[in-house]
């Protein structure tokens, strides 16, 4: 029997063999690979990345769960168990000692979801300040409405400034659906697997400001760019811009993809 999932760190035990199969496989793990978990609860995941990786690393908040996990997998060379917050640790810190274990450079967890939003800020950074050394790969465990809006493209219901934010960074796609019943206890929502590959293909040449469009140009999905837009820009200038970039002058915020994001931006930035 699995211990009692705990409310406060929103821990719901994943049981399916397909979906944890899926997660691994999504994972590309070779005997190279040094994963990080986070949340890795009572093992049921861990265990699977153990046999493939060069080491995995679990950071687990969990006092509780971490003895479980010490007493079940502490003896495995390979594995590394840290006791902590994903958010406020200081990683590298953590793992100076320990040589094998270095610079994890991919992310396969089944994370927590009501801190999903600051845990994708913390593995890939932001617009204006991207993770300087990213993850190789990135798999996540997520709320199926959050996953929609990662890997949404433009002019689809679900593209919204998250979308913009997190493709900037790293290309996204849905691994898979998980539904609710494959949890115990079952989640209030279905969930899903999505890989993240961290990139560079795109270069603001002010950062900050593209930032700053986004979340403006966001803020009322209904109405068109140029009227969310008017507190940075000129209606009528921006209504120029939008036709030298051939861009319908009536556009709203998500029906640009994130390349005109980033060609608007450039247009209208100041200098750094």
């Amino acid at each position: 029997m699995p211990p009692q999932a705990r409310k406060q760190f929103a821990q719901h035990w994943l049981k399916s063999d397909k979906a944890l199969n899926q997660i691994v496989a999504a994972a590309e793990i070779t005997n190279r690979d040094r994963i990080l978990e986070i949340g890795p609860g009572t093992g049921i995941l861990t265990r699977r990345l153990l046999p493939l990786a060069q080491a995995v690393v679990a950071v687990e908040i969990d006092r509780d769960l971490c003895e479980l996990l010490a007493k079940q997998l502490g003896k495995r060379e390979n594995f590394l168990l840290l006791q902590g917050d994903i958010l406020t640790i200081d990683l590298a810190a953590n793992l100076v000692n320990f040589a094998n274990f270095q610079k994890p450079n991919k992310i396969v967890a089944n994370i927590p979801y009501n801190i999903t939003g600051p845990i994708l800020e913390n593995l890939l950074g932001t617009i204006a300040n991207p993770n300087p050394e990213p993850y190789d790969l990135i798999v996540l465990l997520v709320q199926k409405e959050v996953a929609e809006r990662l890997y949404a493209q433009p002019s689809s219901k679900a593209f919204g400034a998250l979308s913009v934010r997190v493709q900037y960074i790293a290309d996204c796609e849905l691994i898979c659906n998980v539904p609710a019943r494959d949890f115990s206890p079952p989640p209030k929502v279905d969930s899903a697997v999505v890989r993240l590959r961290p990139h560079t293909r795109f270069a603001a040449q002010n950062p900050k400001h593209l930032d700053t469009i986004v979340k403006q140009g966001f803020a009322e999905k209904r109405k068109m760019l140029r009227n969310n837009l008017k507190s940075i820009v000129d209606r009528d200038r921006l209504t120029h811009l939008l036709e030298q970039l051939e861009i319908n002058p009536q556009v709203r915020a998500e029906d640009l993809s994130v390349a005109q994001w980033v060609t608007l931006s450039n247009s209208l930035a100041p200098s750094p």
